[in-house]
């Protein structure tokens, strides 16, 4: 009993005298200049988690600006069928004027008043044909005012299927936009964290540093949309942006085709499907490199395996060995 006794106090001090050593330890980290309580997390952790939050925004930013891209289109649409509606309604209303006036009219006179034309005309041929003028007139009225309210019914109805689109298009396009601002908000921390460690010795330089592009290509529109891409390097990221300060993927290939006078869809996966695919052996300056499942990211060939492409948030538009972004999940020539 007094061994087990002795055992179980030894145990009991040990446990003790770890729990203060760890407190004093923690306290004069604290007072201590320089140091911190907690573990402060490496440049590699960092960008790890940078990596991986961006993983999860950038198919979000692709999807916002085709949602985006899409509204705005469906917004124009909306404001020419209101400028059509506008005169069709005007048109409609002056015509049942005249058809009402002239049905007033026919029913103020009234049957004497024909009577009194014919005796004043002596010719009962002279009153018919100004009554079938008359009628005439009428009917053509009324065939106008058909015609055009089938017009204005036609319009109002694609009004309708478009209001309604717009209506869904912009909820999906808040609601892309909070999920943004909030994953956003995640990496600006971290990245935050990442330039202290790179400003305090962690691991400063080549990383953040835009690299200058090497290549220069000869003509053509490839070649001059990789020139702009080229002079691109060094932009800042920005999501949702195409210029002339901040560029995401997308919105850099587009500036850069741009360029070349060719118009492309400001999101990637649209890119994809509007450039007829080619081949990795096929690949000349200018080319686009479609990345993810999804083609949710866009880069510029320029040349001995080298793209120019705009990362993710808190980085610059940069040159990168194709290979080293990822697998390439298709090719496509503007």
């Amino acid at each position: 009993m007094r061994t087990s006794l002795t055992v179980s106090m030894s145990r009991s001090s040990r446990r003790a005298f770890m729990v203060v050593a760890a407190s004093i330890l923690a306290l004069t980290a604290a007072l201590l200049p320089g140091t911190q309580a907690h573990a402060t997390p490496s440049v590699t952790d960092l960008e790890a988690q940078i990596d991986q939050k961006w993983n999860q925004l950038e198919p979000l930013v692709e999807k916002y600006n085709s949602v985006h891209d899409q509204l705005q289109q469906n917004l124009s649409k909306q404001a020419t069928l209101n400028k059509q509606l506008a005169p069709l309604q005007t048109q409609v209303q002056l015509a049942q004027v005249r058809v009402g006036a002239m049905s007033a009219e026919l029913y103020m006179n009234g049957p004497g008043s024909n009577l009194n034309a014919l005796l004043e005309s002596g010719s009962p041929t002279t009153l018919v044909d100004q009554l079938t003028s008359l009628n005439q007139v009428a009917r053509e009225q009324q065939r106008t005012v058909a015609a055009v309210q089938e017009q204005v019914q036609k319009y109002a109805k694609q009004k309708q299927s478009l209001d309604a689109l717009v209506i869904q298009q912009r909820k999906q396009d808040q609601a892309l936009a909070t999920q943004k601002s909030q994953i956003t908000g995640q990496i600006n921390q971290l990245t935050k964290l990442r330039d202290q460690a790179y400003g305090s010795g962690g691991g400063a330089g080549g990383s953040l540093q835009p690299v200058a592009c090497p290549y220069t290509p000869s003509s053509g529109a490839g070649a001059t949309a990789a020139k702009k891409a080229c002079s691109l390097i060094g932009k800042p990221y920005g999501w949702g942006d195409a210029g002339p300060t901040y560029y995401d993927c997308s919105g850099m290939t587009m500036t850069a085709w741009k360029a070349a006078g060719v118009s492309l869809p400001h999101n990637a996966a649209a890119q994809d499907s509007a450039t007829p695919d080619i081949s990795a052996s096929s690949l000349r300056p200018g080319d686009l490199v479609f990345y993810g499942s999804d083609d949710h990211h866009v880069a510029l060939y320029v040349g001995g395996g080298w793209v120019v492409h705009a990362p993710k948030p808190g980085d610059h538009v940069r040159m990168a060995k194709m290979a080293d972004i990822g697998s390439p999940s298709g090719y496509g020539r503007p």
